[in-house]
């Protein structure tokens, strides 16, 4: 597709330096610009590279800017990178979405979809499914009864979406995904493990992302939630009957185990552990391969395995790389008090 400085400028609000016929047909990184292409500059340490750049159109922060006449076309805008993340999503939802059921895919006589849904080639939606307006669900899904998926969401190829699960509005989840698998429940007994049935569902509140080989367990009983806005990356296991509220983002490889609570707006490091039957608060960081072994306030940073107050980690680290120095220090002075005569 092919935009004009001008176009673009009025989709962000941007006020324009230079020619408003510059034509875009693509974008580019500033450290590899091409000409016709568009980038952003939203650091000082890239400022230089506005001048010097072939891109045809920059969007640049305005604090950046200086008195020198610019070779590129530029869009100011307040935040340049704000303003392309809003560029890039609407160019992503100008793109021709498709519409209708394809040969091959297999769908239950009792499902039910909204106005403008594609459903892919070998794709099988079961039973009293719901499908809301707009949503696409890609080749070689699985979709279980009963279960219910909103409006504008995206399933692709591979997600499997269990028995009674529910989807909200605006979701997207990655390939290989599994939501509703069984919950990690045995019970011990004299003739071995015995099977928990796992009766409960997932619901993912609007605007959810789900990053690709992700599992998220059904509830034993009740629902394991994911809240609105929440993003995870990939390879990621949450556990039974776990509650997750609004706007968290988990990094890859993480995992939380069954019935934990994690309040709003926190942040988890990639490869962090969680225990299960804690709560986690509001704001809340875990750095990266932190094991969390305890419920956290609002607002603590946590790192370490088990994990604690991030400020008394690096402290006592600075300790522990000296720890082979205090030790021969502590038994100088233990040798130093034996030699020294009795009064």
């Amino acid at each position: 597709m092919e935009f004009t400085a001008a176009q673009i400028a009025n989709f962000i609000n941007g006020r324009i330096i230079g020619d408003e016929q510059a034509l875009i047909t693509g974008v580019s990184p500033i450290e590899s610009g091409e000409e016709g292409h568009l980038s952003f500059v939203a650091q000082q340490r890239f400022a230089d590279r506005i001048a010097e750049s072939k891109c045809s159109v920059i969007i640049v922060s305005e604090n950046l800017l200086t008195d020198q006449q610019y070779a590129p076309t530029i869009i100011v805008v307040e935040d340049a990178y704000l303003s392309f993340q809003v560029l890039m999503n609407l160019y992503q939802e100008m793109q021709d979405k498709r519409s209708g059921i394809e040969q091959g895919a297999v769908f239950h006589e009792s499902a039910t979809v909204g106005e403008n849904v594609y459903v892919g080639a070998f794709t099988c939606v079961s039973e009293k499914v719901k499908i809301g307006d707009a949503t696409q669900i890609y080749p070689q899904v699985y979709i279980g009864k009963n279960v219910k998926i909103g409006k504008n969401c995206v399933l692709y190829s591979g997600v499997r979406v269990y028995d009674y699960c529910v989807i909200g509005d605006n979701c997207i989840i990655h390939s290989n995904t599994v939501i509703g698998s069984d919950g990690f429940g045995f019970q011990p007994t004299k003739d071995g493990y015995q099977k928990i049935p796992q009766l409960g569902n997932v619901v993912l509140e609007d605007n959810v992302e789900i990053g690709s080989n992700c599992s998220i367990d059904r509830g034993t009983i009740g629902s394991t939630l994911i809240g609105k806005g929440t993003k995870i990356d990939n390879l990621i296991q949450i556990a039974h009957n776990v509650k997750i509220g609004q706007n968290n983002v988990i990094a890859a490889q993480a995992g939380i185990a069954g019935s934990t609570i994690i309040g709003d707006w926190n942040q988890i490091g990639g490869q962090a552990g969680v225990v299960g039957h804690i709560k986690i608060g509001n704001q809340v960081k875990v750095q990266a391969q932190s094991g969390v072994n305890a419920s956290a306030k609002d607002g603590e940073v946590l790192y370490g395995s088990p994990a604690i107050n991030a400020g008394e980690y690096r402290r006592n680290y600075v300790h522990f790389r000296n720890f082979t120095d205090i030790v021969k220090r502590i038994n100088n002075l233990e040798k130093n008090s034996k030699e020294q005569p009795n009064e």
